[in-house]
């Protein structure tokens, strides 16, 4: 199957968990996971419809970004952030996706420019405990959401969140429905706080019936990773 091939089978699925969560068709934005990957195939995505596109190593993206130029693409950040590369990612994305610590997110802050605009981020929370993954805790999460809501350059908009692997649909709704539930909690509090980005290639319908806002498909569009990448 081409990328366009891959692209209309992913949104024919999204529709159909749209229908079933009874939710509108545009409410689940489809973001791809375009890392090692090359730009001609994020060129093929684009032809497609795709609009939105996720990357995690930093000199990989900016070489693409340049390369994509000419294409009107929003570029989200989704990977670790180191302290050393905040000013490549403040100057080159419209959104961050993996803010996890007072230090990175007053750096994007510090470093972007004005005439970009603010820089839209989310939250990245490891709600589940898990200590190899990324993220605040619960516990962490609302200092994080207070601190990034008071910044001049930061656009609070969302949580990120990426829950224990669970085979069954039944183990991954109920994952996500809890997550939903905090993210609500919060969206109380922050009027723009909009976007709750979860759910990937395997767990993408349990994601959109709880109520995901963004979605993350990497391999459902593109394929396997590649192996070649600059981080």
């Amino acid at each position: 199957m081409t990328i366009a091939d891959q692209i209309r089978q992913v949104r024919l699925n999204i529709d159909q968990y749209c229908q079933l969560a009874q939710r509108p068709e545009c409410s689940v934005k489809l973001m791809a996971v375009s890392k090692t990957h090359p730009a001609e195939s994020i060129q093929q995505a684009y032809e497609s419809g795709i609009t939105e596109f996720g990357e995690s190593y930093l000199q990989e993206a900016v070489d693409k970004i340049a390369k994509c130029r000419h294409l009107p693409i929003t570029w989200h950040f989704i990977g670790p952030i180191q302290s050393n590369k905040t000013r490549l990612i403040a100057e080159h994305f419209d959104w961050v996706h993996s803010v996890e610590r007072e230090k990175i997110v007053r750096r994007l802050s510090e470093q972007r420019p004005a005439e970009l605009g603010p820089l839209r981020i989310c939250v990245q929370a490891n709600l589940f405990n898990e200590s190899q993954k990324q993220g605040v805790t619960a516990e962490e999460l609302p200092a994080l959401l207070a601190i990034a809501d008071q910044l001049p350059n930061i656009e609070l908009r969302g949580i990120m969140v990426i829950p224990p692997p669970q085979v069954g649909y039944e183990q991954q709704l109920e994952q996500f429905l809890r997550v939903k539930s905090l993210f609500e909690g919060y969206a109380d509090q922050y009027p723009l706080l909009d976007t709750l980005s979860m759910g990937m290639s395997n767990d993408i319908k349990a994601a959109i019936v709880a109520g995901s806002d963004i979605v993350r498909v990497g391999t459902a569009i593109f394929g396997p990773r590649g192996t070649n990448h600059q981080k």
